[in-house]
């Protein structure tokens, strides 16, 4: 029995759409269109997000530590660095991976530097110091400041780059923004969109509605079938349009990833679709199957008052 009556639901879900050809092809493009520009910003904020952190992994500062510390007071601070929140990892840079660094700099000139061997050394030792999070970038350089053996500060200098880190989070912020406003405006069209496409069909067949209520239909089994024509709508439309992204972003994947080994740019790169791909197929079933449901509902309400 309860076969039967989902069989007729869907059948009847599906007569819907072929009997309103016109509305619901126009319903299928608006909402696709919606979507791929939710799809757009949506691609943006996900390899915002990744590039944030791959960054986040490359991205720290150097803390400079005064001459006077020795090795085991260096070991100390790297120490008390590596257990901040915020820091992912905290390497010692010796004095003498400083002057080999120069000297590989300086190549032909490399004799010119044999005077600072040893105790001549001018280089500081310092630590290397990778965030995981670049958003607590101050903070955490504020807390290495404070470090202290025995109450002497050992901190001579810390060399960051704030201005990028701070570009990079407004520019992640920014994305997450447009995409939620997004989001709510691709929700409120969508649903608009289809509660008057299915009204059409709702109106059409007003009068069999009321029959049905005053023999007894009970009004979920009136609905389900208009229900089933704005899902179908939606995960039509979500899969449509998943198709055009998979074409477009394909191709301008291989197009970027071309020009960035063109200028040998190997710590950045972006999500494949492949990457993508489940996410995305989620988003996009739950918008399509929650706003047909809701488009739906919204679009029978008056007709089921008899």
């Amino acid at each position: 029995m309860r076969y039967n009556i989902l069989t007729y639901h869907i059948g009847e879900g599906i007569r819907n759409l072929f009997k309103n050809k016109k509305s619901t092809f126009a319903s299928l493009i608006i909402m696709m269109a919606t979507m791929l520009m939710f799809g757009i910003f949506f691609i943006i904020g996900q390899n915002v997000n990744h590039i944030m952190e791959t960054i986040e992994e490359e991205q720290g500062m150097q803390v400079f530590i005064i001459r006077e510390a020795d090795n085991k007071e260096v070991q100390e601070i790297r120490d008390m660095i590596s257990t901040i929140d915020g820091v992912s990892s905290a390497t010692i840079y010796t004095k003498q991976d400083a002057l080999d660094e120069l000297k590989v700099r300086w190549k032909d000139n490399e004799d010119l530097l044999a005077t600072y061997e040893g105790d001549n050394n001018i280089f500081p030792d310092s630590v290397i110091v990778k965030l995981s999070n670049l958003e607590k970038s101050a903070e955490v350089q504020e807390k290495i400041n404070q470090i202290t053996i025995n109450g002497e500060p050992y901190i001579d200098s810390i060399l960051t780059r704030d201005k990028t880190i701070n570009a990079l989070i407004n520019i992640a912020n920014g994305i997450k923004i447009v995409t939620g406003i997004l989001l709510i405006l691709l929700i409120a069209i969508s649903i608009f969109i289809i509660s008057n496409t299915i009204k059409l069909t709702v109106h059409a067949r007003r009068k069999e509605i009321s029959i049905m209520k005053y023999v007894g239909a009970t009004n979920s089994f009136i609905r389900w079938p208009f229900i089933v024509e704005g899902i179908i709508i939606g995960i039509v439309s979500a899969l449509l349009t998943m198709l055009i992204i998979y074409g477009g972003y394909t191709i301008i994947y291989g197009k970027i990833a071309v020009a960035l080994a063109k200028i040998n740019v190997t710590t950045v790169s972006l999500l494949t679709f492949k990457d993508l791909y489940s996410l995305m197929l989620i988003v996009y079933l739950a918008l399509g199957i929650g706003i047909g449901v809701l488009g739906s509902s919204i679009s029978m309400k008056r007709y089921l008052e008899v």
